[in-house]
């Protein structure tokens, strides 16, 4: 994570917030502090966050309200740090467009590390780069190909267009319906056993070993995580 980094915190319980105020400040970055939904949004609009760590139980309202209103507007990485740990409710914060999820209570070296990754696919998202490398995984996304250990790999359109979706958006939790929207389109957010298949064909041909993935790995009941520890 760069340090320097303007970190909105919106939390309503002091002392959390300020646990995370310290935590961030000793690693070199500014933060703000919101209480609420009102005064989250005028910190957005008046002092432009780099990214948001979000509680989703605020006073004036649910937090999945704010990822909405947030993401009509801008896209900047939003972290929810939440005690509600009920598949349901995360899906539907990741639905709605939060990056990644952490649960109460947290390592704060982990959510350092949520939020160094955020920022990472943030930057991929921004960057004029055709090419994504992981390892020893490589993706071109402008000449359609793939390799593994600099060897091309044959792909099928729907294969490369998943493993491009996942490495575009790696390290980050993506559930099951928005996979299958984004990469197979509306209408196709239950077709579970499309993406089964698909995972598995693609694990075959990138994964060391099938049985513990090294890439792309399960999250139980919510979808899949495309873990890169060295990103180029």
């Amino acid at each position: 994570m760069k340090p320097h980094q303007l970190i909105l915190i919106v939390e309503d319980d002091e002392a959390i917030s300020r646990l995370l105020q310290l935590a961030f400040t000793q690693q070199g970055h500014r933060t703000l502090l919101a209480k609420n939904k009102q005064s989250a949004l005028r910190e957005i609009q008046t002092r432009s966050p780099d990214i948001i760590l979000l509680d989703l139980g605020l006073p004036d309202g649910d937090g999945k309200e704010l990822i909405r209103t947030i993401r009509s507007q801008l896209r900047i990485p939003i972290i929810i740090v939440s005690a509600r740990s009920d598949e349901e409710e995360i899906i539907s914060a990741l639905d709605e467009g939060a990056d990644d999820y952490v649960t109460k209570p947290f390592s704060t070296n982990e959510l350092f590390a949520r939020v160094r990754s955020a920022q990472r696919r943030f930057l991929v998202h921004n960057t004029s780069s055709s090419i994504i490398t992981c390892d020893v995984l490589q993706i071109d996304i402008e000449q359609f190909t793939f390799t593994k250990e600099s060897l091309p790999i044959k792909l099928t359109p729907t294969e490369f267009n998943l493993l491009k979706f996942l490495m575009l958006n790696r390290n980050q939790v993506l559930t099951h319906s928005k996979i299958l929207k984004e990469v197979w389109g509306i209408g196709y957010q239950h077709e579970m056993q499309y993406l089964r298949t698909y995972i598995n064909a693609l694990r075959k041909k990138i994964e060391p070993n099938l049985t513990s993935p090294t890439y792309i790995q399960t999250e139980l009941g919510i979808g899949y995580r495309f873990v890169c520890n060295n990103p180029n």
